[in-house]
């Protein structure tokens, strides 16, 4: 039987601030990416997620960001690779101690935003992250654009990757997402969402904006927690993948690990 994972970023409200129904989410998906408080999320939001990744039986892994909750992370900072090291190992090792109250080990580590689309094509950046995850554990597993750079600098330095392909958003012709500047950039429509997970699970195939197919070999499908309707859109695409015959597991154990 084909493998496939199905992860959700999640975890990403603060204080009065909420944002996304984690919960209902969390009932549909094998694994999640929680905000570690840097682009959002708080330690209460952080203790919460992982509680519920704990009774919905969820894989957790950490998602870190640039530290930008005014621009939750998806604006551009100019940091050096060392600082971005930091900004990674000290995310990481927060959420990390959530995890570990609540009797769970993270899984893996998934960059945010900008920081995610700029390891996709930034050899020392890539390389930043990468050395963050492997001083703090070398078992955790790197998820990233499918056919990005940042796959490669990964693997090259030892680690364990996830290539990850998106249901809701848009993807260029060379492979890259849409920027959300761009009208269209996040798809909404929840025939066409659960339309192009399916493809992505059983042929390995995403369509880009022109029409063309772009081949993807991936390891885990991503639904956007704070995409409109992300309970109902990650429902439908387990049932739509269920249907097919796919299994729907955590990364790990797509990846063949215990």
């Amino acid at each position: 039987m084909r493998l496939i994972d199905l992860n959700c970023d999640v975890g990403e409200s603060f204080g009065a601030f909420v944002k996304g129904c984690d919960r209902s989410v969390l009932q549909s998906v094998t694994s999640a990416n929680i905000a570690c408080g840097f682009h959002a999320g708080d330690p209460g939001v952080m203790q919460r997620t992982m509680a519920a990744c704990r009774e919905l039986g969820v894989s957790p892994g950490a998602h870190p960001g640039y530290p930008d909750v005014q621009g939750f992370g998806r604006r551009e900072i100019s940091a050096s690779p060392d600082e971005i090291e930091g900004y990674v190992l000290y995310q990481i090792g927060a959420l990390d101690a959530f995890a570990r109250v609540e009797g769970l080990r993270l899984r893996h580590v998934k960059p945010h935003g900008a920081l995610y689309n700029r390891a996709a094509k930034d050899d020392a950046v890539a390389e930043a992250i990468s050395r963050a995850v492997i001083r703090y554990d070398k078992d955790l597993i790197m998820v990233g654009l499918a056919n990005s750079l940042m796959l490669d600098v990964a693997k090259g330095m030892g680690l364990k990757t996830a290539a990850e392909a998106f249901a809701d958003r848009a993807y260029k012709p060379d492979g890259t997402l849409v920027p959300r500047t761009v009208e269209g950039s996040v798809i909404h429509d929840r025939d066409e969402v659960v339309s192009r997970a399916v493809r992505m699970a059983s042929e390995g195939v995403v369509l880009g904006v022109d029409g063309a197919p772009i081949k993807l070999d991936i390891t885990t499908i991503c639904l956007h927690g704070d995409t409109e309707g992300a309970a109902a859109l990650a429902k439908g695409i387990k049932e739509a993948i269920g249907a097919l015959g796919v299994g729907l597991v955590p990364m790990h154990i797509v990846l063949g690990g215990a």
